[in-house]
């Protein structure tokens, strides 16, 4: 595959607002051949909203693909001039949008956008059209109230209650624990049959029509904490190697004092340069790619449900600013402890809402 793609891309809705969908194409730039297809249903959204969806699917395939060079062409003048940055983004649904098609703009080297007629964009126009019949005929949104009314969100949200692993021997001693497998202490396994309860209790975990499933980080930790929220709900586990830690490489067992004595130059800017990678590690812009992608990954199979996210700080992190809508500030700010208990909520639409930030109410 060339490293250089075209993305093609598509959204609508019938009835404006009504229900809608999006669809993408991603092409080899030298060959035009298909590397992937998006047709996703949007619940009730706008055609301005399922444009910009239609562009983020297809930003997100063109990077799961590792292309360099991004060229898109749509046939919506509005959000082509957005992005181009001629035209002002004004109305305040499409903002987060187009932020986040930005934020995945930014990790490409090159991304160039083209309007082009509407016979000029079929492809991506039928894979809308079909994701727009499937939402008109399906069934209708859940009544219960949520903070769309609020938000200006549509549909019925994938809500994720994300659980943070319990403490470990190296978090004792404050040493990075990436991909390093280690277990729970005494007082770790404590912590997280505290969190099963608690989870156990909360609305929407287990109803008449089944139990929230739990997806896990595969590592030992995050085994134990999920096999205790499993033992406390009754829910189905599964794991997703997209909730892994961040491979800090050669700092993996290190203490902060002892990385940044012994990569004085590289640890300072890692604190303050996501893209800063550690020696035979992973950068911070690169683990939010990858929970970018498991988070779509997990919207697309549990859409409109409760599920229990159990990973580790970083990827908690990426989903909270995913959420929020915010920039990479927010993995330096923000402070979540051992099985805390945070949650965010994703919406058909792009809307998303936070509801709750590292809370150990549980086992404090």
């Amino acid at each position: 595959m060339s490293s250089a793609v075209l993305v093609e891309a598509d959204g609508g809705s019938r009835g404006n607002p009504g229900p809608a969908g999006c669809g993408a194409v991603v092409r080899d730039a030298e060959t035009g051949a298909v590397l992937a297809e998006r047709s996703i249903g949007l619940g009730i959204a706008t055609n301005n909203v399922a444009e910009y969806q239609g562009l983020i699917a297809g930003l997100r395939a063109a990077a799961e693909l590792g292309a360099v060079e991004v060229a898109v062409r749509m046939d919506s003048k509005l959000v082509v001039e957005q992005m181009a940055g001629r035209w002002k983004v004004k109305h305040a649904n499409l903002q987060p949008l187009a932020a986040e098609a930005r934020g995945l703009v930014d990790g490409f080297d090159r991304v160039s956008f083209e309007w082009v007629p509407r016979a000029a964009n079929a492809h991506a126009d039928r894979l809308a059209n079909e994701a727009m019949d499937e939402q008109a005929g399906g069934n209708e949104q859940s009544a219960r109230i949520r903070p769309s009314g609020w938000l200006g969100a549509n549909g019925t949200p994938t809500k994720m209650l994300l659980l943070r692993h319990g403490q470990t021997p190296l978090s004792v001693e404050r040493r990075y624990s990436g991909r390093g497998d280690v277990s729970l202490t005494e007082l770790g396994e404590r912590q997280v049959r505290a969190a099963g309860v608690r989870l156990a209790a909360m609305d929407g975990v287990i109803t008449p029509d089944g139990v929230a499933p739990v997806i896990a980080s595969p590592l030992t930790r995050t085994r134990q904490t999920a096999q205790a929220v499993v033992d406390a709900t009754g829910g189905e586990l599964h794991f997703h190697d997209g909730l892994l830690e961040t491979d800090f490489g050669d700092w993996e067992g290190l203490s902060f004092q002892e990385a940044a004595d012994q990569f004085p130059e590289l640890h300072g800017e890692w604190l303050g340069d996501p893209s800063v990678v550690p020696p035979g590690g992973e950068s911070l812009d690169a683990v939010y790619r990858r929970v970018t992608a498991a988070r779509d990954d997990l919207v697309a199979r549990y859409a409109g449900r409760t599920i229990i996210v159990v990973s580790h700080v970083t990827p908690i992190k990426a989903l909270l600013r995913l959420g929020l809508g915010v920039g990479p500030e927010m993995f330096y700010s923000l402070h979540l402890d051992l099985a805390s208990l945070s949650i965010v909520e994703f919406y058909p639409d792009g809307n998303s809402s936070v509801r709750l930030v590292n809370d150990i109410s549980h086992w404090q």
